[in-house]
């Protein structure tokens, strides 16, 4: 009887043998293959960094800045592609055990969907904050105008940018409301003007005089260095009630068109009140027309005297 068990027996124990020994050398196939796949990754995500870290070049604060935005964005890659990689190892080699994978797809579909229904707009937000970074829309230091606000960025994340005003107020928007976005001190910035003389001034003198307050300003120790480019005169632009509005604009380093500006304006005024320029200020001239003569005014003087 027992012998007749072991005959029975040693078949069956040797076909689980060879379904073990199989099931394990499949999970090892599925370990190296996860392997191989998490150094290629490695090494794929490693050389994107350095190609984008070595892209152009730049000075060093924007080359830290860009450095520390191309780590976090690498960094955020590495760990979703490895998640990833892990997780579809480990329900591979339970498959491979004769575990039951499918209540466990099933039960992750269903906590997926949860997960995305009940957080869609953080979703949305981080989805949109991880574009802003990677296409360098905008940076921490940077002036800005979002959904009509403009301020100063103070920080970014993958789900919020954070503004703060003149005022001091700080403004925070969450990435996936953002609909417009300007920025005003990417690369460079321009101080842009439109300066109104008198109508009986000479146009071409005026813009000869606006000029060489550029160019001595260009020469200025302080201020000279925080220009780009010499002054762009565009040239008439408008006929006001009063002026003769002429465009002009100042290209300068990010954030410093303000200050430009606001020392260029100072010294045009002081070289238009030595060429003896005239900037108008609102007025009215009355003109009654030929059916309608002026009034005759009398010296009231005169006239009590005589």
């Amino acid at each position: 009887m027992e012998h007749l068990i072991n005959e029975q027996l040693s078949p069956f124990l040797a076909h689980k043998s060879i379904e073990i020994l199989e099931g394990s050398l499949r999970i090892l196939l599925i370990a190296i293959v996860a392997y191989v796949a998490i150094r290629a990754l490695r090494f794929g995500l490693g050389t994107l960094e350095q190609v984008l870290l070595n892209w152009r070049e730049r000075e060093d604060k924007e080359r830290i800045a860009n450095e520390k935005r191309i780590k976090t964005l690498t960094g955020m890659l590495r760990t979703i592609c490895l998640t990833l990689v892990w997780v579809i190892g480990i329900i591979m080699s339970l498959d491979q055990i004769g575990l039951d994978i499918t209540p466990i797809l099933a039960g992750a579909g269903i906590v997926g969907l949860a997960v995305g229904f009940g957080a869609q707009n953080l979703v949305r937000d981080v989805i949109n904050g991880f574009f802003m970074i990677l296409e360098n829309q905008i940076r921490v230091g940077d002036v800005a105008v979002v959904n009509g606000t403009g301020g100063l960025v103070e920080t970014i994340s993958f789900r919020t940018i954070t503004l703060r005003d003149q005022a001091g107020t700080v403004h925070i928007f969450p990435n996936g409301t953002v609909t417009t976005l300007a920025n005003m001190t990417k690369e460079w910035s321009a101080y842009v003007m439109k300066i109104g003389v008198a109508y009986k001034e000479n146009t071409d003198r005026v813009t000869e005089v606006m000029r060489e307050v550029g160019e001595n300003l260009r020469q200025d120790p302080e201020v000279g260095r925080k220009i780009l480019e010499p002054i762009e005169i565009m040239g008439v632009d408008a006929f006001g009630e009063s002026e003769v509005v002429i465009k002009a604009r100042i290209k300068t380093l990010p954030i410093e068109q303000w200050a430009v500006g606001r020392e260029y304006r100072r010294r045009l005024k002081q070289a238009f009140d030595r060429e003896k320029i005239e900037i108008p200020f609102p007025h009215r001239t009355l003109y009654m027309g030929e059916a309608s003569p002026p009034w005759l005014v009398k010296n009231m003087v005169s006239a009590t005297a005589s």
